[in-house]
C-alpha cells in the first residue's frame, strides 16, 4: 500500500475538540452538542466500554438509526481503539443474526425498538457480553444503559496510544445475498476522505481551527457508507452533522431543517431522496428558504439527468456533486453540476489512479468502447473480514498494483469520462441497497405454492431498480399478495420484497439449471441490461 500519515480518528476527534470546543458538533431536532460535550460524552462512553471488558480491536455492532447516539458511539469506539461494525436495522431473524455473528461482536449497541430483536436473539449470542440500548430504560435484562454511560464517569482524555492500522467494518452486500465485511484501516479511509495536508492530529486541527466547518445533512441513512463517510468527513473537518429528528427520512422536515438551521450540504443517495424531496417542492416550491445549501452530494445509486435539473431550480445557490464509488473504494469517479452546465445520467469524470480491466485483467484502453470493470489502487481496504476467497476476487494484483474492483462495470470514453454500465451481472441496486436474486428467489420458492422464482432488477422512477419476480406456480395456483408478503416478512428485510411479480408464461431456466435472464427480462417486460 502507499504510504499515508499514521492518522487515527480517535485522535482527531480529540485534537478538534480541543480546538474548537463550543462550537456544535451534532445537531438532532432540539438536542445539540458542542464539540466539548461530545468530547466528554465519549470519553466517558469509551471508558464504560472498556470497563465492561472490551479490549483493542473488538467489535462493536451499531443497530442504531440516525441519531447522535450513532455518532458518538463511533467517536467513542475510536478513541478506545474498538471496531465499528454497522448492521443494517431493516434485517430481520437470520439476516441481523448472521453480521452479529460474522462480526464476531462483543458489543451490541441498539435502539430501544430493536429491544426484542436482541432479546430474541440473545440465546445465540454467545460472544456478545456487552448490551447498551439507547431509550429511557433497558427493556433486556443485563443490558446497560447508553445514556448513563455516556453521563457517569471521569470526562478525561483517555491515556491511549492509538495507531493508524486501527480498523473499522462497512458491512455491504456479498454474492450470496449475505453481507460482507470491508475492513478499512484508520489512516486509509481518512487519506481517501481527503483531510488537509497535516501529517498529525494537533496539526490538522490547527489548520481547520481558523475557518468555521461545514454544516452537514447526510439525510441518508448513518448505517450505509454514504450517510456514515459523510457524517464522519463532516466531524474531522470541525463541522456540525445535522441528523433529522424522525425514525426514517421524511422530505418535508428535512427542508423545514435546512430553512431553521442553515445547513450548508446535504447528502442523499440519488433518485430515492431526490424523488419525494421534489414531491414536495413542487407542492410548495416557494415555501423554505434553501438559499444556504451550497452542495448536494449522492453515492451509492443512480442520480437522474432529470431529477438533478429539477433539484438546481429549488436550489438556486447548490452544486450537485455526484460521486462513482463502494464500500470497497472511493473516489472512482464523480461528476460535479452547477446552474447552467449540462446535466448527465450515470456519467463521471474518472478518478486518479482508476483503471479499466477486463475479467482477465487486461487494462481497457479509453475511447475503445470495451467495457471493464472499474478498479482503483492506493488507500483501499485491506479486505473482507473472515473471506479470503472473496478479498483474493475483489482486491487483486495486477503487475505488482494491488486493486479494488467491486465489480462496476463502465465505459471509458476518449475524454477520461466513465460510463456507469452496472455494478456486478445482476446485482439490483435499489435506493442504495445491494439486493442479490438469489436470495429473494430462495425465499420465494419456501413458499408453499411457488414452484420456482427468479429475480431480476427492473427502471424505478425513484429507487433507481425495483425488485421483480417471475414466479412459476405449483399446480397453477396463484399466490395472493398479502398471503406473499407476509410469507417474505420473517425471511427478508422489507425493501428486498418484490415490488413486481409475475406468473411465468415458459421456461425460466436454461437446460444447465441456471435462470434464463433473458427470457425472465422479456417476460417482465424489461430489455436485455446488455444490449
Amino acid at each position: 500500500m502507499m504510504t499515508v500519515p499514521d492518522l487515527n480518528f480517535g485522535d482527531l476527534f480529540e485534537a478538534v475538540a480541543e480546538q474548537i470546543p463550543d462550537r456544535n458538533a451534532i445537531v438532532h431536532g432540539t438536542t445539540a452538542y458542542s464539540w466539548r460535550e461530545l468530547d466528554q460524552r465519549t470519553n466517558r462512553l469509551a471508558r464504560a466500554l472498556l470497563e465492561a471488558g472490551l479490549t483493542t480491536g473488538s467489535k462493536v455492532a451499531f443497530y442504531l438509526r440516525n441519531t447522535p447516539a450513532y455518532l458518538e458511539l463511533f467517536v467513542a469506539c475510536a478513541k478506545a481503539r474498538l471496531t465499528h461494525a454497522n448492521v443494517n436495522y431493516l434485517y430481520v431473524d437470520q439476516e441481523l443474526y448472521y453480521v452479529l455473528d460474522n462480526s464476531d461482536a462483543e458489543a451490541v449497541v441498539y435502539d430501544a425498538e430493536f429491544a426484542p430483536q436482541i432479546a430474541a436473539l440473545r440465546p445465540r449470542l454467545s460472544k456478545v457480553h456487552v448490551l447498551l440500548e439507547v431509550g429511557d430504560a433497558a427493556k433486556v435484562p443485563q443490558a446497560l444503559s447508553f445514556e448513563q454511560a455516556c453521563q457517569a464517569g471521569d470526562a478525561a482524555a483517555l491515556d491511549i496510544e492509538r495507531s493508524g492500522e486501527d480498523l473499522y467494518f462497512m458491512y455491504t452486500g456479498g454474492t450470496t445475498g449475505y453481507p460482507k465485511a470491508v475492513m478499512w484501516e484508520h489512516k486509509h479511509r481518512i487519506a481517501v476522505i481527503g483531510m488537509s495536508s497535516a501529517d498529525t492530529a494537533h496539526a490538522h486541527a490547527q489548520q481547520i481551527a481558523a475557518t468555521p466547518g461545514p454544516m452537514t445533512m447526510p439525510a441518508c441513512p448513518l448505517m450505509h457508507s454514504t450517510g456514515f463517510t459523510t457524517a464522519v468527513a463532516t466531524l474531522v473537518a470541525g463541522g456540525c452533522v445535522v441528523l433529522l429528528p424522525s425514525r426514517s427520512f421524511n422530505a418535508q422536515l428535512c427542508l423545514e431543517e435546512i430553512q431553521r438551521l442553515r445547513v450548508q450540504r446535504l447528502a442523499i443517495v440519488g433518485d430515492a431522496f431526490s424523488v419525494p424531496i421534489l414531491e414536495f417542492l413542487q407542492q410548495s416550491p416557494d415555501r423554505y428558504d434553501l438559499s444556504s445549501v451550497q452542495l448536494i452530494s449522492s453515492a451509492g445509486a443512480m442520480w437522474s439527468a432529470e431529477r438533478k435539473q429539477a433539484l438546481l431550480k429549488h436550489f438556486k445557490h447548490a452544486t450537485l456533486a455526484d460521486s462513482l464509488g463502494s464500500s470497497e473504494g472511493s473516489r472512482l469517479g464523480a461528476r460535479v453540476t452547477e446552474q447552467g452546465d449540462a446535466v448527465a445520467t450515470g456519467s463521471f469524470q474518472r478518478g486518479p489512479g482508476v483503471k479499466l480491466f477486463t475479467e482477465d485483467f487486461r487494462e481497457v484502453a479509453p475511447g475503445s468502447n470495451e467495457a471493464g470493470m472499474i478498479a482503483t489502487s492506493g488507500s483501499i481496504p485491506l479486505g473482507y473480514y473472515k473471506d479470503a476467497e472473496r478479498t483474493a476476487q475483489t482486491f487483486p494484483t495486477i503487475d505488482g498494483v494491488r486493486y479494488s474492483m467491486a465489480g462496476d462495470w463502465c465505459h471509458l470514453r476518449a475524454d477520461d469520462t466513465l460510463v456507469l454500465l452496472g455494478r456486478g451481472n445482476n446485482c439490483i441496486n435499489s435506493g442504495g441497497e445491494k439486493i442479490y436474486p438469489e436470495e429473494v428467489e430462495e425465499a420465494l420458492k419456501q413458499h408453499p405454492d411457488i414452484l420456482d422464482a427468479a429475480v431480476i432488477g427492473v427502471p424505478d422512477p425513484r429507487w433507481g431498480q425495483a425488485v421483480a419476480a417471475v414466479v412459476v406456480n405449483r399446480d397453477g395456483r396463484l399466490v395472493e399478495g398479502d398471503a406473499l408478503r407476509r410469507h417474505l416478512s420473517t425471511r427478508l428485510a422489507r425493501y428486498k420484497h418484490p415490488k413486481h411479480l409475475q406468473q411465468a408464461d415458459g421456461a425460466i431456466r436454461h437446460d444447465n439449471g441456471k435462470v434464463n435472464y433473458r427470457a425472465v427480462r422479456a417476460m417482465m417486460g424489461a430489455g436485455d441490461p446488455k444490449g
